[in-house]
């Protein structure tokens, strides 16, 4: 006679700790983003006229739309933390959600990161001037090499969020909430980045 065996088998349950307030702020950061403030002046100097620039705006609207109504049926279908890996091993192979993984952390979101940050300190120069990309405003020079007090902002910036998203979800979405702007918060993976 076989032996039969009993395998415990634990769920792993995701609990949901974001409100619709917190999820709005995090789709409407990753949605805007800082790009917004960035390429604006970009696109009407490249297309001509108030006419074309809204009909760009239309178009990336409707591929926004598109984009947004595609991933909430992708979840729909695989409810599981993840995202785009998720998506990928399932469509695909586990090689490619896993590259897609390593790709998304070592270059993708961090490019992102980086970005918003030298966006915040950009920013902040038009009200700080000190923050400006002057030469008086230079902390270190070795050569060619250049040190600004905006370069520091922006890491300190980056620093700060990375210690707030380390203290959790709700955390997090705090501070998104309490901070002026809405691209304050992006979402990476299963946890929030306020950035």
């Amino acid at each position: 006679m076989g032996k039969t065996t009993t395998a415990t088998v634990r769920s792993t349950n995701i609990i949901p700790s974001l409100g619709l307030l917190d999820g709005t702020m995090i789709v409407a950061g990753s949605m805007i983003g800082s790009g917004i403030f960035i390429v604006s002046a970009d696109i009407p100097r490249n297309v001509g006229s108030a006419g074309w620039l809204i009909f760009v705006w239309l178009i990336t609207g409707f591929m926004t739309i598109t984009a947004a109504v595609s991933y909430g049926e992708l979840s729909g279908m695989y409810p599981k933390a993840g995202g785009q890996y998720v998506y990928l091993k399932e469509a695909y192979n586990p090689l490619t959600g896993f590259l897609y993984g390593w790709s998304f952390f070592a270059v993708i979101q961090t490019a992102t990161i980086a970005a918003v940050a030298v966006a915040f300190s950009k920013f902040a120069g038009y009200f700080f001037p000190s923050l400006e990309l002057k030469p008086e405003n230079a902390v270190l020079q070795i050569g060619s090499f250049v040190v600004y007090k905006a370069q520091i902002v922006s890491i300190v910036l980056i620093v700060f969020l990375t210690w707030v998203n380390t203290r959790g979800s709700r955390a997090a979405s705090g501070y998104s909430g309490s901070l002026p702007l809405p691209n304050w918060c992006r979402c990476s993976g299963s946890s929030c980045w306020v950035s």
